[in-house]
C-alpha cells in the first residue's frame, strides 16, 4: 500500500476488523454466538459491498465524461449492482430459505472480483486507488468467503 495516503490506509485496514472479529467469533467463540456473527458478518459485507458501489457512483459523477451519457455508462451500471446484489442477498432469509452462508459466499465472490472495476476506473481515480482497493477487497472478499464455509 505505498503511495496511499494514511488516512484512507488506516480506515480501510480498521474496515477490515468487523469482518475478521466475526470469523474468530465462528472459528473460537461459544456455540450460541454463531448466528449472531454470521448474521453481523452478512449486513456488514452488504454495507461495504454497497458503499463500494456508491464510491463508484461518486466517481463516475465526478468525472468529465459524465455529461457524456455513453462515455461512462459501464460505471453507473457498476456503481448500482452492488447495492442490488446486497439487497438480493437478503431475499433468501425474507422467504425462510437457507441463509447467510449462500449469501455470505455470493457476497465474498462479488467483493473478491470488485477490483476489476477499480482496475477499469484509470484516471478517474486518484492513483493510488487500485493500491488501496485490492488488499481491502481480498481481505474482507476472503473473509467473508471463509465464514461462509466456516
Amino acid at each position: 500500500m505505498k503511495g496511499v495516503p494514511s488516512t484512507p490506509r488506516l480506515l480501510g485496514l480498521a474496515g477490515l476488523l468487523p469482518q475478521l472479529a466475526c470469523l474468530c467469533v465462528l472459528l473460537w467463540g461459544p456455540v450460541e454466538w454463531r448466528f449472531a456473527a454470521l448474521a453481523i458478518a452478512m449486513a456488514y459485507a452488504a454495507l461495504i459491498f454497497t458503499f463500494l458501489g456508491g464510491t463508484w457512483w461518486g466517481i463516475a459523477a465526478a468525472a468529465p465524461a459524465a455529461e457524456r451519457r455513453q462515455a461512462l455508462g459501464w460505471l453507473w451500471v457498476a456503481a448500482v449492482l452492488p447495492s442490488l446484489l446486497a439487497l438480493a442477498a437478503w431475499i433468501p432469509w425474507v422467504f425462510g430459505e437457507q441463509w447467510p452462508e449462500p449469501s455470505l459466499a455470493m457476497l465474498g465472490v462479488a467483493i473478491l472480483l470488485s477490483p476489476v472495476i477499480d482496475a477499469r476506473l484509470g484516471p478517474l481515480a486518484p492513483r493510488w486507488w487500485l493500491a488501496l482497493r485490492v488488499p481491502l477487497s481480498l481481505g474482507l472478499g476472503a473473509s467473508t468467503f471463509a465464514i461462509a464455509f466456516v
